[in-house]
């Protein structure tokens, strides 16, 4: 346990910033499964409304840190290329 004031402090900030890392993470891969799931199923419809979801989720994430921007980008151009390529068939 800490004992100086700050450490204690530091310690609170920790704990809250871990609980909201880890909130944003988990809405961020539960939409992505969502969008694959709707692919999945054939519900290209369902898929393109995840997909913009999804999209909005790891764009905000990115901006908070959470993942890198590039990162980011390449997860929704994946996402994206996979709603598309279902679409067509």
């Amino acid at each position: 346990m800490p004992n100086h004031p700050s450490a204690i402090k530091r310690n609170r900030q920790n704990i809250k910033r871990r609980a909201h890392n880890r909130m944003t993470r988990s809405t961020v891969r539960s939409a992505m499964k969502t969008v694959r799931v709707k692919v999945a199923e054939g519900d290209i419809a369902g898929a393109r409304k995840s997909l913009s979801l999804a999209e909005s989720a790891l764009t905000k994430a990115a901006a908070k840190g959470m993942f890198h921007r590039r990162n980011a980008e390449r997860r929704i151009g994946r996402l994206a290329s996979m709603v598309a390529k279902a679409a067509k068939k």
